[in-house]
Order: structure tokens, then C-alpha cells, then sequence
């Protein structure tokens, strides 16, 4: 649950064009009564310096939608195959082997 708590803040720093630091987002725990251990705030202003959160949103917006482009590419090529398409699928039958080597259950 911190570890969101850190994240939030960081979302709400960011928001309020304040700085993005461990300090800050510190700040914010407390102010929201959220305990958490000292060196998290910090991890998290660490990891979070230099990089613009923006970007960071922006990225993840864009990830489901270029995970859906291979699924709609896919979906497209049967219909742009035409006869290919509409070739029957042959029914492969297997057969079942007995792999019990004679030492069953109930022997």
C-alpha cells in the first residue's frame, strides 16, 4: 500500500507543477497521515529524478494500443485471404495409447 502512496504522490507532485523528490513526496504522506518506511519517499525521488512523469503517462497510454495493432492485423488477414480462408480444416484424429505398463489402480 505504500508503494502506491508513493505513486500518487508523485502523480499529485507532478500535477501541482511541484518538484518530484523524495522530500516532496514525503511531505505528502504525512500530510495524508500515510506511515510508511523513511527510505521509501526517497527510493521513489530517486528513481523518479531527471525523468519527466509526463512522458512516463503518455507512454503507458499508448502501450494497449499498440498491443491491439498485431490482434487487428491479424483479424484482417483471413478476410483479405479470400478462397485461403475457406479452405476446410482437416480433422486429425489421436489415438490414445495405454501407458500404464500393466501397473494399474486397481491390479
Amino acid at each position: 500500500m505504500a508503494d502506491q502512496a508513493c505513486a500518487y504522490a508523485a502523480l499529485l507532485l507532478h500535477d501541482s507543477d511541484a518538484e518530484v523528490n523524495g522530500k516532496n513526496i514525503a511531505k505528502v504522506l504525512a500530510a495524508a497521515g500515510i506511515e510508511c518506511r523513511p527510505t521509501l519517499p526517497l527510493i521513489f525521488g530517486e528513481k523518479l529524478a531527471g525523468k519527466s512523469i509526463g512522458d512516463m503517462i503518455d507512454s503507458a497510454a499508448e502501450a494497449p494500443s499498440t498491443a491491439a495493432a498485431p490482434a487487428a492485423a491479424a483479424a484482417a488477414a483471413p478476410a483479405a485471404g479470400g478462397a485461403a480462408a475457406k479452405a476446410p480444416a482437416k480433422k486429425v484424429e489421436v489415438e490414445e495409447e495405454d501407458d500404464d505398463m500393466g501397473m494399474g489402480l486397481f491390479d
